[in-house]
């Protein structure tokens, strides 16, 4: 008798081949060289014009766009970010950020669940034991200490996150609140660097609160933590 391959291995290869195929076509078309910074600023005028005119296709399309990059966990997050603030502005392009960054790092951590954790975790399963121990008693102060410190970068803590058994929706919950802070810091730096244009921007007062805000943003957020670490252990 030939047994027939369970839905769930054909969900897996179906998930390979969705992947490979999106990142084929991610290299194929050279995305890299459209996500930097020299880019950005050079298209910036003609893609803020087609936005005041076309605002919905617009911003569907950044979002998926975002979601995407993100899912695929290729370089590139952060140009987006900053691309959020500088065609959307401060306001929505937070928003769009904010709900795009966090959906596509959980279809991220779902990847990486779904194609990697049980290898994963068969393989490691001791050195895995601690970890998933820890997520499994505070698995959610433990991805939001992750998201306001990045010690790790965005996609390595999305595909962590999925060899571990966190439930889909704690990490969605967490990391939308954990990277808020981060997240209108990108932005609003966003919103300032498309305007160097010459040695005389970079001492631009915009600017100069933009890389301000970068800078203490680790501080602020080793800070909070320390306040809720202290705020739990008095409960």
């Amino acid at each position: 008798m030939v047994l027939k391959p369970s839905m769930n291995t054909k969900g897996k290869v179906a998930l390979t081949i969705l992947v490979i195929a999106l990142f084929a076509t991610f290299f194929l078309l050279d995305g890299g060289a459209y996500l930097n910074l020299a880019y950005l600023q050079q298209v910036r005028g003609d893609v803020v014009s087609y936005v005041e005119g076309n605002a919905v296709v617009s911003s569907l399309s950044y979002f998926v766009l975002y979601v995407l990059i993100t899912a695929l966990s290729v370089p590139g997050a952060l140009i987006m970010t900053l691309a959020g603030g500088a065609v959307f502005g401060l306001p929505w392009g937070f928003l769009l950020v904010s709900f795009a960054s966090t959906l596509g790092a959980t279809f991220a951590m779902l990847v990486s669940r779904t194609l990697l954790r049980d290898r994963v975790q068969k393989r490691f399963a001791t050195q895995l034991v601690t970890v998933n121990r820890g997520l499994a008693e505070d698995g959610g102060f433990y991805l939001f200490s992750l998201r306001m410190v990045p010690l790790l970068p965005f996609f390595m803590v999305n595909l962590v996150m999925g060899l571990t058994r966190i439930s889909l929706w704690q990490f969605y919950w967490v990391s939308q609140i954990g990277m808020l802070a981060g997240t209108f810091v990108f932005v609003f730096a966003g919103t300032q660097l498309v305007r160097i244009e010459s040695l005389s921007g970079i001492l631009s007062p915009g600017l100069i609160v933009a890389f301000s805000l970068l800078g203490l943003f680790p501080l602020f957020a080793k800070k909070s933590l320390v306040w809720l670490r202290r705020a739990r252990s008095d409960q």
